[in-house]
């Protein structure tokens, strides 16, 4: 028993000195890895410095996460603002359009009349100066229809709600009245008017560009000072080139970006009297881009200038269905054998100075005029007698029936009635529905060469 009792403690004994020995060397490790770790910190300090930077760096990027968030927020709100912003002037802006289209029949009507009135009146033996005061009145009439054309035109444009409306037609339909036209005014200007006719057909919106092409001949007239205007067509491959051309002062390479831009006019010293809003351009720019139809500029500083708008050709079917349309001169007023002396158009408008206008301008040109402000009263006040052509108005006041309307239902009433609807709205299924149903369209303030032209083509035998 004490033999086993010695052997136990000499154990112990031999257990806590190893301890010892195993705690000291563990010491003498960890005071060397200290001192190794300390002398390997480098000269900027021990690593406690690093962990303080790691922890200083972790706290500027919390705070630049939290202030990003912020700014990310406010931003979110801003674009909430903005949107809001911007849906408050886009409903703005289609108002103002509303408006426009909705007062724009009512601003035209008295223009019209007057446009009739003057029309008529220049067919008239007058003394001269009386003559001269007329042609005053006229292009007074004109330059205001022009303003308020542009005004309107541009809001529809920006606004999107206007539309093209693209169809086949001889493009000899809309470059003759034109060319007849500008002649006299570019007469007036002590300038003439050089026309190569075409009878390529085209396809395209005629209104719009019928607005593109008097755009260019309004500009071409009013900048040019002496010499002469060009209107005529050059085939290409890939359509018709109608072109307008100047003996003006050119327009300068550095302008030539910017008079298609709003309220930009080239700069021309000579001609500082010339009227307009400087929006002619950017109109025809819009146009050109919504019908896909490309405009060229080509100018010499000095020696002129030259716009065109190149117009794809209609497809072999539809050309065919337009068949040859012969160039139909237009003859004098007063001439007994114009085709139409003694034809009997019918109007119908609701407004009373239209009616007058239209009955003087009309009479002036020898028709027989029948004029009422419904078909019943109309019908009435003929007597039997057949209608030729038919001239309606779009909008019938209070009336159910719309010009359209009424005018398939004379047609139907009396076969072969040639109609066409005259109107101020601009809306392109109007005029599609119009040449549909086989009529013609004119918008207001309606052009008194332009209707000339249209009624001899009516009324001459194919």
């Amino acid at each position: 028993m004490a033999l086993f009792q010695l052997s136990a403690s000499d154990d112990a004994s031999l257990s806590s000195a190893a301890l010892r020995e195993e705690n000291r060397r563990l010491r003498k490790v960890c005071q060397a890895l200290m001192s190794r770790v300390e002398s390997g910190s480098g000269a900027d300090g021990a690593p406690y410095a690093a962990f303080e930077r790691s922890v200083l760096l972790a706290e500027q990027v919390r705070e630049r996460t939290d202030a990003l968030h912020r700014a990310l927020d406010e931003l979110g709100q801003a674009n909430i603002h903005l949107q809001a912003a911007k849906a408050e002037a886009e409903a703005a802006n289609l108002s103002k359009t509303k408006f426009l289209a909705a007062v724009s029949h009512d601003l035209l009507q008295p223009l019209n009349a007057a446009r009739l009135f003057v029309s008529a009146l220049e067919t008239h033996p007058l003394p001269e100066a009386s003559q001269t005061l007329v042609g005053h009145v006229g292009r007074s009439l004109k330059d205001v229809e022009g303003l308020l054309g542009t005004l309107v035109d541009i809001s529809r444009l920006d606004a999107g709600v206007l539309h093209a409306d693209k169809a086949p037609f001889a493009v000899s339909t809309l470059l003759d009245a034109l060319a007849e036209e500008y002649r006299q005014v570019a007469a007036v200007r002590g300038l003439s008017l050089h026309y190569v006719p075409s009878r390529v057909v085209v396809e395209s919106d005629l209104a719009l560009l019928a607005r593109v092409i008097r755009n260019f001949l309004s500009n071409a007239v009013r900048y040019t000072e002496h010499g002469h205007v060009l209107l005529g067509c050059r085939r290409r491959a890939e359509g018709v080139e109608i072109m307008v051309g100047d003996t003006g002062p050119g327009i300068a390479e550095q302008q030539r970006e910017a008079i298609f831009l709003e309220f930009q006019r080239a700069h021309n010293t000579q001609r500082q009297h010339s009227r307009g809003l400087g929006l002619g351009l950017a109109i025809v720019d819009r146009i050109s881009a919504m019908l896909e139809q490309p405009v060229m500029l080509a100018s010499k500083p000095g020696r002129g200038a030259l716009f065109s708008i190149t117009v794809p050709y209609a497809s072999s079917h539809a050309a065919a269905a337009q068949g040859s349309v012969p160039a139909t001169a237009v003859q004098p007023y007063d001439n007994p054998a114009s085709p139409l002396a003694e034809c009997v158009v019918w109007v119908i408008d609701d407004d009373a100075a239209i009616i007058d206008g239209m009955q003087a301008l009309l009479g002036s040109w020898g028709c027989r005029v029948r004029a009422a402000a419904t078909a019943s009263a109309l019908e009435a006040a003929s007597d039997g007698e057949t209608p030729d052509v038919l001239l309606v108005d779009y909008h019938l006041g209070e009336h159910r029936e719309t010009g359209l309307t009424l005018a398939a239902r004379l047609r139907r009433r009396y076969p072969g009635l040639a109609a066409v609807v005259i109107t101020a709205n601009h809306d392109a299924t109007l005029s599609r529905a119009a040449r549909e149903a086989g009529m013609h369209c004119l918008l207001k303030p309606l052009k008194p060469m332009r209707l000339r032209m249209l009624l001899v083509s009516l009324l001459t035998p194919a």
